[in-house]
């Protein structure tokens, strides 16, 4: 991003600010973002403008620490897959989100996605999850879009209201729910031993959430993937 640039309404050569439902490229999008550095989350979908309102702790903020947890002993687990929070990502000239979750595989052991110069995150993480108030969020219709058509490889969505989970897996150029088994637990697709007690998170109980990841942490498959990741390093 460019350098930062302080708002002064009495310039006439002044950066506009950032407004919800403006219609910016990503360029000048990234332009008035850096100028208002109070702003601490604003996102482009589409070409159109979000930001974000102030999150409450039981509908956002907990269901959030929750993924970090579990998707963060993954990453302890995994050398050459890479965890971040709230990070910018540069998907095309249209989206610039700021994804609650990110997880990468490092571009160095055939990662997708690549951290820029200036340390931000371009192109599409191997998989996005996001906490959503409900159904009607923008993350289930335009960032899912977005996701699915820079080829985001799985996308979670924790429907807060509806005390749901989606896990959406890109399959043939189109993005399908992937299904929990007989356990109650989805597994990824593209993260091998990433395993999920789906109830066991919706409910808040976190040690049988990570006892089912250290099963899948155990498992031939993840082995076979730390086996797959040190041999490219």
């Amino acid at each position: 991003m460019t350098a930062s640039v302080e708002y002064d309404p009495n310039k006439s050569n002044r950066i506009p600010p950032l407004e919800s439902g403006d219609r910016l490229t990503r360029h000048e999008f990234e332009r008035r973002y850096t100028a208002m550095p109070d702003i601490k989350k604003a996102e482009l979908i589409e070409g159109v403008v979000y930001l974000a309102s102030p999150l409450r702790f039981r509908s956002h903020g907990q269901p959030h620490g929750d993924l970090i947890i579990w998707l963060g002993n993954y990453k302890v687990s995994t050398p050459g897959v890479e965890l971040a929070d709230n990070t910018t990502v540069r998907l095309d000239l249209d989206n610039e989100p700021q994804p609650d979750i990110v997880l990468l595989i490092d571009e160095r052991l055939g990662g997708q996605a690549r951290i820029s110069d200036d340390d931000y995150i371009e192109g599409a993480p191997e998989l996005v999850a996001e906490v959503a108030a409900s159904s009607a969020a923008k993350d289930l219709h335009d960032k899912k879009r977005a996701y699915w058509r820079n080829g985001v490889q799985e996308y979670i969505v924790w429907q807060i209201l509806e005390n749901q989970i989606n896990w959406f897996s890109l399959q043939n150029g189109e993005y399908v729910l992937l299904q929990i088994d007989a356990d109650g637990v989805i597994k990824s697709q593209v993260f091998p031993g990433l395993w999920l007690a789906v109830n066991a998170l919706l409910s808040g109980d976190m040690i049988k959430v990570l006892e089912v990841l250290q099963q899948g942490l155990n498992s031939t498959e993840h082995i076979a993937f730390l086996q797959q990741l040190s041999q490219q390093f």
